[in-house]
């Protein structure tokens, strides 16, 4: 029974009454917190949730988004006993399948994967799927998964049942209550207004499923989603359908079946979907569909006859075309918006909703609660976007292709192809003119190699060798032994300025940047547990300036966690300068000769040595010159004023000339740095990841004045040494045929201990090379490691691969940023 009479004030408000909102009030409530009120406009699950299939698959891509389902399944099970509401919950299994010999490689890689993460699965024959799933023709079927504690639930009942537990725990569950303005106060949510009066908060949160994006809007927050037709249909009775059906997928055709009252619920995810309601979501669009499209339903319908040949004697019950939120790249949003303190969102679920819900319900929770997320959320965290995400015309355009990502094949390296050219770089005509093949990072346009000539510049996609393997190879040979030019343009910059800059940096970095001026500092921003929330470079260029380089991706996010720590009052100000430099990294042996002839600045290791940032002359422009590299070998990082960028390319095209200087791009930088070992932010470091784990402590001074966020744990850990019992490793195949990509499992004496984070080819070592995170039963010492058998099972067969503390390449001309 929902509540009638309107309160003045809560703790926290939550608007929306879908899956996500119900549990994150239950999450709340089950937290402590009774003073929680949920509006939702209609009746709970009146948008979204109520036409949702209801499937509930544990893997996902990343070892944290896959813990919160594991939770979800674990929540659902028992929810029932607790509230007394049923939940439909049938843990029935689920069987994929796969028709192609690529599908089968990647099914045996998710096989690995999920061991990996304690998931269980059994790779299975054509025969054994059908033996699961009796009712499907299985003659070009080659193999499959069987995952048994995948399930399905009933949407509705699941809400209702999160909703009564929220209820039973205090919280106030108001319907028909329709929000129609957020209030602010100085840079923080204040309250809502809704049609029936205002409601003071001290927290907000945005559940509003596909009005997500507009109560953004009503407080200039951005919410980056926009909403598709998502359709299924429901048979009548199928000979051979019983209840406990297990959930069947066959990603290859486009489409999942499920058991619905003896008949089969068919829906997927076609390549290219239908954008709706370009211009808002019609009011009071309560429990409705919009009209049947068989026209975009065909590819589905077609598919599921090849799978299901008697479906074609079956009726059909109900057409469902339901309009779902999804985001730019097939991931949730999650987290506080960093344009507004106190205002948080939890929407664009992407047809996961329902799978998803426990877990991101109980993790933004923690996060409202905490300040801060619990595990590693990067991946759903909001402020992986910026504002401009937020553009309509370009987010149609990139949902056609997302709602097909839940199909497609995950190849590595996959780049999205929607909605670009995005950002462009001063450079991107001149490379383009010379081939190059750009992949898409926050929307920049970065170079990933250049093809050669005569050859188109496109990737084949494949698990094996892709068609840039030499490419890249010879880019990365000049590299080391000769000297390269990276457009690194789509790297962060932020300026951070005031009488309290340093103080207040010095506080939020683990190293030390209290350095005279001229010196560039590399730290990690660490949170209270110790773990990484970023790591960057300090350029410190004045007394009170200081300009930070991070990663790409890594610009709202590090700005907001900069913004948040400066102490209340503190004179210090940060801005985003990204857009008015760009970036050219001049790397290798032979990069000081290509700079001297174009400088008058003295190069030598005297005048300007490693970790040092000098203003200097090149050619007709001055630009600030930064002694750092990312691939191990003498260089330089240039940052130059965007509209000095053109001349200053030209100028060392010509001076390297002589030196046989060439363009190179990310893919031979990726395969640099994992020779030396140089971590990344979001890959090996995550928040749950700590300086002494990554072997990065000499990033760290523990003896500045005033300390720094997460001293006392890394203390704590130095004193308990347990805690390296997860450690960040590297490892080298001993095959030298063999490709890694990433996401492999890693064994330790036949034993699942770990996953590679990152990897790919080693040219110079003849191997490839892996970063993995270990979690053994064990402290990891050099001990373990040197006594270890160590594999990385590549779908299905494992690869013998020799472990590294230290880099094996650990003779470049400059400091790694590593330690053992």
């Amino acid at each position: 029974m929902a509540e009638t009479k309107l309160l003045h004030s809560a703790q926290y408000v939550i608007v929306g009454g879908g899956i996500i909102g119900c549990s994150v009030a239950y999450h709340l409530t089950r937290m402590g917190h009774r003073d929680v009120v949920l509006l939702e406009q209609g009746q709970l699950s009146c948008g979204t949730t109520w036409h949702a299939a209801g499937l509930v698959g544990q893997l996902r891509s990343q070892p944290a988004m896959t813990n919160l389902i594991r939770y979800s399944t674990e929540l659902y099970s028992q929810l029932e006993a607790e509230t007394g509401l049923a939940t439909g919950w049938m843990e029935c299994g689920s069987v994929t399948v796969a028709r192609t010999d690529d599908r089968m490689t990647m099914l045996l890689r998710t096989a690995a994967a999920a061991r990996a993460q304690g998931v269980e699965v059994q790779v299975i024959s054509a025969q054994e799927a059908q033996d699961k799933w009796p009712v499907m023709q299985v003659d070009d079927v080659k193999g499959g998964l069987w995952m048994p504690g995948d399930g399905k639930a009933n949407p509705t009942d699941l809400t209702q049942s999160l909703a009564k537990g929220a209820r039973m725990g205090g919280a106030k569950v108001i319907e028909g209550i329709k929000v129609t303005d957020i209030l602010t106060e100085n840079g923080a949510v204040s309250g809502v207004v809704t049609d029936q009066g205002t409601i003071k908060a001290e927290v907000v949160v945005n559940c509003g499923g596909q009005w997500a994006r507009q109560l953004g809007k009503m407080c200039g927050v951005n919410v980056p989603i926009h909403s598709a037709e998502h359709m299924y249909i429901v048979t009548e009775q199928v000979e051979g359908v019983t209840p406990n059906l297990p959930v069947l997928r066959d990603p290859d055709g486009y489409i999942y079946f499920k058991e619905e009252t003896g008949g089969l619920v068919l829906g997927g995810f076609e390549p290219e979907a239908k954008p709706w309601a370009m211009d808002g979501i019609p009011d009071k669009f309560f429990f409705q569909l919009l009209p049947d499209d068989w026209d975009q339903f065909e590819i589905l319908l077609k598919n599921a006859l090849v799978r299901v040949p008697q479906m074609a004697e079956a009726g059909v019950r109900k057409f469902y075309n339901g309009p779902e939120s999804f985001t730019p790249d097939n991931n949730y949003l999650l987290g506080e918006a960093p344009e507004l303190k106190n205002f948080f969102i939890g929407a664009g679920f992407n047809s996961m909703g329902i799978a998803s819900a426990g877990g991101a319900g109980r993790a933004l929770a923690e996060w409202i609660v905490e300040g801060a997320p619990t595990s590693d959320l990067f991946a759903v965290d909001i402020r992986r976007f910026a504002s401009f995400n937020n553009n309509p015309t370009w987010l149609h355009d990139r949902v056609k292709e997302t709602l097909g990502l839940h199909y497609a094949m995950p190849w590595p390296n996959r780049e999205l192809d929607s909605a670009r050219p995005f950002r462009r770089s001063a450079l991107y005509d001149r490379l383009a003119a010379k081939n190059a093949v750009f992949g898409s990072k926050m929307g920049w346009e970065r170079v990933n190699y250049i093809a050669p000539e005569g050859e188109a510049p496109e990737i084949h996609y494949s698990f094996g060798r892709q068609n840039w393997h030499d490419a890249v190879a010879a880019e990365h040979k000049n590299t080391r032994e000769g000297v390269s030019v990276f457009d690194q343009s789509s790297f962060a910059k932020l300026l951070v300025q005031g009488r309290d800059a340093c103080a207040q940096l010095n506080r939020i970095c683990a190293a030390n940047v209290d350095v005279p001026v001229g010196h560039t500092i590399y730290t990690g921003l660490l949170n209270e547990r110790g773990g990484y929330e970023s790591d960057l470079t300090v350029l410190r260029l004045k007394d009170q300036e200081f300009m930070l380089i991070t990663g790409s991706a890594q610009a709202v996010h590090d700005a907001d966690w900069i913004r948040r720590n400066f102490v209340k009052d503190a004179h210090a100000f940060l801005t985003d300068v990204t857009s008015a430099w760009s970036v050219l990294a001049v790397m290798g042996p032979k990069s000081r000769d290509v700079l001297r002839k174009l400088t008058k600045a003295d190069l030598s290791n005297a005048g300007f040595p490693f970790a040092a940032v000098q203003e200097i002359d090149l050619g007709y422009a001055t630009v600030l010159a930064n002694r750092m590299t990312y691939v191990g070998e003498l260089g330089w990082e240039l940052v130059v004023p965007v509209e000095f960028t053109i001349g200053v390319y030209e100028d060392l095209m010509r001076a390297g000339a002589e030196h046989g200087i060439r363009d190179a791009g990310y893919y031979a930088l990726e395969g640099l740095r994992l020779e030396k070992g140089y971590r990344a932010w979001s890959r090996e470091l995550t928040p749950g990841i700590t300086p002494l784990q990554a072997g990065l402590s000499f990033a760290v001074d523990f003896e500045k004045p005033g300390g720094f966020i997460g001293k006392e744990a890394l203390l704590a850990e130095k004193e308990d040494p347990s805690h390296l019992k997860t450690r960040i490793v590297q490892l080298v195949l001993d095959d030298g045929a063999q490709q890694l990509w990433g996401g492999e499992a890693v064994l330790c004496n036949g034993v699942e201990i770990g996953e590679v984070r990152s990897a790919a080819y080693g040219h110079t070592l003849g191997a490839a090379v892996a970063l993995c995170q270990l979690d053994a039963p064990e402290r990891i010492t050099l001990e373990y490691i040197r006594n270890g058998g160590f594999e990385i099972d590549l779908a299905g067969t494992r690869f013998s691969a020799t472990a590294h503390l230290r880099s094996p390449y650990d003779f470049g001309n400059e400091r790694p940023k590593m330690d053992g």
